[in-house]
């Protein structure tokens, strides 16, 4: 694959998806500034690289809340993968498994946790909060009896961001079977199921003792809200915008990544998204302190094409990521701190 695959992904997708699905996937909310700027953020991080350094061995491997991963580099929650694949989370998940790498799955799936456990792929599962949390415990305990390692709360999405859209939309055209197959029979109709609007510390406090399991915050742009994340007992911070799709006009995350890491100072592992498309992205948000870098549409966009192309994404970006390694001089992607150059002016 040439440097531009992601045009032709993207080109292939809009042919092979029914329109509603691609435009769901695409779009951000209101006029989708945030999202638009994404990628383009990215091309603002300069590197100073070193020389006159080994770097015959390169090795991309990480560890990510004790799990160890091929690459720093994993996929993001989706909804609707069964829209974009017959088998949806499951070959994204059978795909990821043999990348030696990490899945977060939507609480919407709509592939058992189960199936997915099955694969033997490394997975997190993705939460929404209730109003009664109490309704949230039966589809919690599906996912630690299907061996996922951590839950992700979304904390950005109090409500949807509303999308801008011309003709049916992909909920009145899509199968509900590709939907919430996790949930109890009756959930969303049951008193206290809408999405909390009081989310709180005590929340990630909460589903820590509930689940046993690690948890991450997701949906984080501000360093005083980081630190209270990690005070409140969070394993990890991940730095993301919801892919646009929540706030419009909201930061980049590539502008205040640097920030937020400094906030969590070491105590927490701190991820991020929003726009990476390749692997120097990938090196940059290292540079600019990430323990790992999460892709939503790409792989959606690769899965529209079978999930031959999500491992080839994954190859291609760990060609890439190796390569920009090398070049700035370093053994391990986490030593890209130490080659970050000075930031350019906003819009250079």
């Amino acid at each position: 694959m040439d440097a531009n695959w992601l045009e032709g992904l993207e080109a292939a997708a809009r042919h092979t998806l029914p329109e509603p699905v691609h435009r769901y996937i695409r779009q951000g909310a209101g006029a989708s500034l945030t999202a638009a700027e994404a990628a383009a953020s990215w091309d603002r991080i300069r590197f100073a690289p070193h020389v006159l350094r080994d770097v015959t061995e390169v090795d991309l491997g990480a560890t990510l809340l004790g799990t160890e991963v091929s690459a720093p580099i994993g996929v993001a929650p989706t909804t609707f993968q069964r829209a974009a694949h017959p088998d949806g989370e499951l070959a994204m998940a059978r795909a990821v498994a043999e990348s030696g790498a990490l899945m977060v799955v939507s609480s919407n799936a709509g592939t058992t946790f189960a199936d997915i456990g099955g694969t033997g792929v490394t997975w997190w599962l993705q939460a929404y909060l209730p109003t009664d949390r109490a309704l949230a415990e039966p589809l919690l305990r599906r996912a630690v009896d299907a061996g996922a390692r951590a839950v992700v709360l979304t904390v950005d999405t109090p409500v949807v961001g509303t999308k801008r859209d011309d003709g049916p939309t992909v909920w009145e055209t899509t199968d509900p079977g590709w939907l919430r197959v996790n949930f109890d029979r009756g959930y969303a109709e049951r008193p206290g199921a809408e999405k909390a609007l009081d989310i709180g510390p005590g929340d990630i406090r909460w589903l820590a003792s509930t689940t046993g399991l690690p948890v991450v915050v997701k949906g984080v742009l501000r360093p005083d809200d980081a630190r209270r994340c990690v005070q409140a007992g969070a394993s990890a911070v991940w730095v993301s915008n919801h892919g646009g799709r929540q706030l419009d006009r909201a930061v980049a995350t590539s502008e205040v990544l640097e920030s937020v890491v400094a906030a969590v100072g070491g105590d927490a592992e701190v991820y991020v998204d929003g726009g990476l498309r390749s692997g120097t992205d990938v090196l940059a948000a290292m540079a600019l302190g990430a323990d790992a870098a999460f892709l939503g549409r790409l792989p959606l966009w690769c899965l529209a094409a079978g999930e031959d192309l999500v491992v080839a994404m994954f190859d291609t970006l760990a060609t890439q990521l190796r390569e920009a390694t090398r070049l700035a001089g370093l053994s391990r992607p986490s030593q890209a701190p130490g080659v970050l150059a000075p930031r350019l002016p906003f819009g250079l």
